[in-house]
């Protein structure tokens, strides 16, 4: 089983579209790609350890030392929170930096998206950092996972929209430290709104759902979609407001 927070889903850089083929966008980095993935990694391996460790006061101050320092080699200037990653593309439906699947954010899993038929689906074991009841997922965190698959859902079968609703059901607990499976389907469409399914299960038994996910996805009307990311640039400063399924996670077939 492999431990929480140490896969590297990302190895086979560059970054591929939804067709599977190579992202050829210009301004893609790969060096700075895997050095960023690289970071995320360790990132979340130092944030399970934290929440693992039996390490005496000592050792643990002395990490967080280490922490710091490591911290201030990254202080400078900084991007607007209006302006997109240098890593990012939302044409290519490429955000690293997404929390449920960014494979440079060392708060992700990372889920990495696959499509067959329409159906989204991912695998990941979680641990200790996303633990609510003793050895159990956060429920809030199950709510995060399904919002971000049921909208990859969306994406996957040519359709955007933003969260306008979003249930879950509960059923059992889920456990930590188990390999996961999540899924994700379109229910129906119609205009501006998509109904999307998903549930997470235990991947050895991925038909008996450990929770079940519904949302209403809503494209907002043009007014709206300016008024929301009028002011969003790319990394270049040039306006890329978010307003078709590019705005997704990367969603791989088969």
């Amino acid at each position: 089983m492999a431990r929480p927070g140490s896969e590297r889903p990302c190895d086979d850089l560059p970054v591929t579209t939804t067709d599977g083929s190579p992202d050829q966008g210009t301004s893609f980095d790969a060096d700075l790609m895997a050095a960023s993935v690289d970071l995320a990694v360790e990132l979340r391996r130092l944030i399970e350890l934290s929440a693992i460790t039996t390490a005496d006061a000592a050792a643990v101050r002395s990490a967080a030392e280490l922490a710091r320092a490591a911290a201030e080699r990254l202080e400078g200037p900084r991007r607007p929170l209006s302006q997109l990653p240098r890593l990012d593309d939302p044409a290519a439906r490429r955000r690293t930096f997404n929390p449920v699947s960014g494979v440079a954010n060392g708060m992700a899993p990372p889920l990495r998206f696959h499509v067959a038929d329409g159906v989204v689906s991912a695998e990941a074991t979680l641990g200790a950092a996303y633990e609510g009841p003793p050895t159990f997922l956060h429920g809030g965190m199950s709510a995060l996972f399904m919002d971000q698959v049921l909208g990859d859902t969306a994406a996957a079968n040519g359709l955007w929209g933003m969260t306008a609703h979003l249930e879950l059901d509960y059923r059992r607990p889920v456990p930590l430290g188990r390999r996961l499976a999540f899924r994700g389907w379109l229910e129906q469409t119609s205009g501006r709104k998509s109904v999307i399914a998903g549930s997470i299960a235990l991947a050895e038994a991925p038909d008996q759902p450990l929770v079940e996910a519904r949302g209403i996805f809503v494209m907002p009307r043009p007014e709206k979609l300016a008024s929301y990311f009028g002011s969003v640039t790319d990394s270049s400063g040039v306006h890329r407001p978010p307003g078709n399924a590019g705005d997704a996670a990367a969603v791989e077939p088969g």
